[in-house]
């Protein structure tokens, strides 16, 4: 994974390897390739391509906490805390261009389709998440819009990637990337469940700062 990140600036190199020793379940990767092996790719690229997804969601984690002003990731330190947000924001873009990079190395056009549709979702995501801010009216209807945008995208993009690169058939792609849009939808549930009834030492950040940044989760609506 590190080896995909070199860089002349150390800055960047300093940033990427916290960010990349900092934990993480790397589930988007695991899913990627598990896709792959379910299909039986002979091939020998799921490894490589299955970076993308980590160094997109890394470069997500580091846009929010800029935009969050947060001061704890994992339990660690906040990488904006210890560089600043320009830093932060910049080696974030960083993270995305080599993303892209990876992918147009694998040499598909369908999947670098799928890949810049996602991220622009996601990006829309994002931004529908900050103009809804403290939308005591925000629907459940538009809260699932929110976070099938910003996270559930993600892991649809892994498992579906993976089964084009294994040349799977329509029907396979599309059973893939349904499971992983209703994967990543339970993921962020759980994830605005915790941030009210979990702990700060398995959150890993404090908890109640949804509602502290006015982000109106799922808990709240049907509070």
């Amino acid at each position: 994974m590190k080896k995909n990140l070199h860089s002349s600036v150390p800055l960047i190199a300093l940033v990427t390897r916290y960010i990349m020793r900092s934990g993480g379940k790397r589930l988007r990767p695991l899913l990627m390739v598990l896709a792959t092996r379910l299909l039986d790719y002979q091939g020998n690229y799921q490894y490589a391509l299955s970076i993308v997804f980590e160094y997109l969601h890394a470069a997500t984690l580091l846009h929010d906490d800029v935009v969050d002003n947060a001061e704890l990731r994992r339990g660690r330190p906040s990488a904006n805390t210890l560089w600043g947000n320009a830093a932060v924001v910049l080696v974030g873009d960083f993270l995305l261009a080599t993303s892209f990079l990876l992918t147009v190395m694998s040499g598909n056009l369908e999947i670098l389709q799928v890949l810049s549709e996602t991220t622009t979702s996601m990006a829309e995501g994002e931004v529908l998440q900050l103009i809804n801010s403290d939308n005591l009216e925000i629907s459940e209807e538009d809260y699932i819009e929110v976070i099938t945008r910003k996270t559930a995208i993600l892991i649809s993009a892994a498992c579906q990637i993976g089964a084009i690169l294994a040349e799977a058939d329509e029907e396979q792609e599309e059973a893939l990337r349904r499971f992983g849009l209703n994967l990543g939808i339970a993921f962020q549930l759980r994830d605005d469940f915790l941030d009210y009834a979990g702990s700060e030492e398995e959150f890993g950040k404090p908890v109640g700062k949804d509602l502290q940044e006015g982000k109106i989760t799922l808990p709240l609506i049907h509070a």
